[in-house]
C-alpha cells in the first residue's frame, strides 16, 4: 500500500502536469484522485496497519485487500472517465471491500485508543464511498 500511494501521488502529479495544458475535463479530477485516494489514503492506510497491528496482516489478507483497492480505484476513475455509471458502482463497491478488509486487519492493536481512530476515519471513508457514488451518476445522469 505504501509503495502503491507512492507512485500514485506522482502519477497524479503527472496527470495534473499533462492535462491541464491541455483543457480536458476531468484531468484536474483525475489528478487530485489520484493523489488523495489512490495516493494519501494508501500510504495513511499502509502506514497504519504496519503501525498499529500486533501481528503481522495475513499475505493472503493483504493481497486480496490490495487487489479491491487498485481494482476499485482503477473502476472510479475510469467509468468516472468513461462517463459509465456502472463501471464507477463496481469500483466503489471493491473501494469498500478493501476498506472491510483493512477494518478486520486491525482488530488486535497494539495502541487501543489509536486503534479505535483508525477504525472510525476508515468507518468515515466507507459510508463517504456511496455517497460519492451518487454523486457521480447523479453527475453523469
Amino acid at each position: 500500500m505504501l509503495v502503491l500511494g507512492a507512485l500514485s501521488v506522482v502519477a497524479g502529479g503527472l496527470v495534473a502536469a499533462v492535462t491541464a495544458p491541455l483543457g480536458l475535463a476531468h484531468g484536474s479530477w483525475a489528478a487530485a484522485y489520484l493523489v488523495l485516494v489512490c495516493g494519501v489514503a494508501s500510504v495513511a492506510v499502509g502506514a497504519a496497519q504496519t503501525w498499529l497491528t500486533a501481528r503481522r496482516v495475513p499475505s493472503r489478507a493483504a493481497a486480496a485487500q490490495v487487489l479491491a483497492w487498485v481494482a476499485g480505484n482503477a473502476g472510479v476513475l475510469g467509468g468516472t472517465l468513461a462517463g459509465s455509471s456502472a463501471v464507477v458502482v463496481v469500483g466503489g463497491v471493491l473501494l469498500v471491500v478493501a476498506l472491510l478488509l483493512a477494518l478486520v486487519a486491525v482488530l488486535r492493536v497494539r495502541h487501543p485508543l489509536l486503534g479505535w481512530a483508525y477504525r472510525v476515519v476508515l468507518a468515515v471513508v466507507v459510508v463517504s464511498v456511496p455517497v460519492g457514488l451518487v454523486l457521480s451518476i447523479t453527475r453523469n445522469a
